[in-house]
């Protein structure tokens, strides 16, 4: 039986997710995270808001998939445009993650590479890939709001690590390592931990900054609107895997 486990990192990440599931919903406290089980339009959802980085993620990604027996899970949130032509406001759907702030290249490995893993990234399940393309399509976010130009989504690589992306040559380095769509701080610990667990995973990313000059980008104003509109892509997606 299929049961979608969600998890964003942040309050605002999971706030309109939470009031689709009205009333009638199981709270359950563990490892300081509430995980909340209900329906979101009949479908079996557990939401859950992990904290920010990368061991927060991944241990609420195990807890969903081994306590509340998850069949599939969304990492819904905010992210930092890498990608060319990539905007703020634009969407990101994960072909795969990889850790960018991993580095064993002392001992012969790639850049990002875990030792002893056979896997350089985490790819992401392609039938959840296609159901949130076809969810932003379907949505009128793809078609542009109130005379406002249409969002974009692409697919992408999501690179993660437990920093806050702010500068320009931090940035430059990111890209030349591992041409990413976007960079954040959970989802590789969750592709990571649903690997490892055999469980399907898409991490979808609505972009709140450009990665660079916080001064510039409005960071502090667009990431309610990002986190609401990832949210809103993830509400139309749950009926479609």
């Amino acid at each position: 039986m299929k049961k979608i486990g969600i998890i964003g990192a942040m309050e605002v990440e999971v706030n309109f997710l939470r009031s689709l599931m009205g009333q009638n919903v199981k709270k359950t406290e563990a490892a300081s995270v509430t995980f909340e089980e209900g329906k979101i339009h009949g479908v079996d959802v557990v939401l859950s808001r992990s904290g920010v980085g990368k061991v927060n993620a991944a241990l609420c990604a195990q807890r969903l998939i081994l306590q509340f027996g998850c069949t599939h899970i969304i990492n819904t949130g905010i992210a930092g445009a890498m990608a060319k032509g990539l905007g703020v406001m634009d969407f990101v759907v994960s072909t795969d993650a990889v850790y960018h702030d991993m580095d064993a290249t002392g001992f012969g490995y790639k850049k990002g590479q875990i030792p002893q893993m056979n896997v350089f990234s985490f790819e992401a399940d392609r039938a959840m890939i296609e159901a949130a393309k076809k969810a932003f399509t379907d949505s009128d976010l793809s078609k542009g709001e109130d005379g406002k130009e249409p969002h974009k989504v692409i697919e992408g690589r999501i690179a993660t690590g437990d920093q806050f992306i702010s500068e320009k040559n931090v940035k430059a380095q990111i890209n030349e390592n591992f041409e990413p769509a976007c960079v954040e701080m959970e989802g590789c610990a969750i592709a990571h931990a649903c690997f490892l667990n055999k469980t399907p995973f898409v991490i979808l990313r609505c972009m709140s900054d450009m990665a660079d000059d916080l001064s510039s980008n409005g960071y502090d104003f667009n990431e309610p609107v990002a986190a609401e509109l990832s949210a809103r892509v993830v509400e139309k997606m749950i009926s479609l895997i």
